[in-house]
């Protein structure tokens, strides 16, 4: 199989998730595989102690914390948990759940967005807006058929 060494899981710039923090499950998993899935603990659950990591900076866990809240993801005291089964093999599995946990922390520890500052509509917009509407409804007005008799 070669190297069996699981990659650095990046979560944005020069931080990742450092291995010795992550806590690896293995157990039996449903789904396709035949009696193969009878014998081998392929399913995987990744945990992160999210709360007592000092790989990620403090404002980072703050608001990791803050929006995986209500997700359900977290458990306990800001334990989060990722799990994968979608694999028959467990390294896959391995490589998917790590994958999944680096892109969950990624989207939880992106900076706000920035706050839309509201402009001044220029006034040639809306006077050309009235001014189509006119238009509009001077052809509706000339359909109707008043004038005919």
């Amino acid at each position: 199989m070669g190297d069996m060494s699981t990659p650095p899981y990046v979560i944005r710039g020069s931080v990742s998730l450092p291995e010795a923090e992550l806590v690896w499950r293995f157990t039996r998993s449903s789904g396709p595989g035949g009696q193969h899935v009878n014998t081998s603990d392929t399913q995987v659950e990744l945990r992160f102690d999210l709360a007592g990591s000092d790989a990620l900076p403090e404002v980072w866990k703050e608001r990791a914390l803050e929006r995986l809240a209500g997700t359900g993801r977290l458990v306990g005291e800001g334990v989060v948990v990722v799990r994968a089964s979608e694999h028959r093999s467990q390294w896959r599995n391995r490589e998917a759940a790590g994958r999944r946990m680096a892109a969950l922390l990624a989207e939880a520890t992106a900076p706000p967005p920035r706050m839309r500052r509201k402009k001044k509509v220029p006034r040639g917009v809306n006077e050309r807006r009235l001014r189509q509407k006119k238009q509009r409804g001077d052809i509706k007005r000339g359909r109707s058929g008043r004038d005919w008799s």
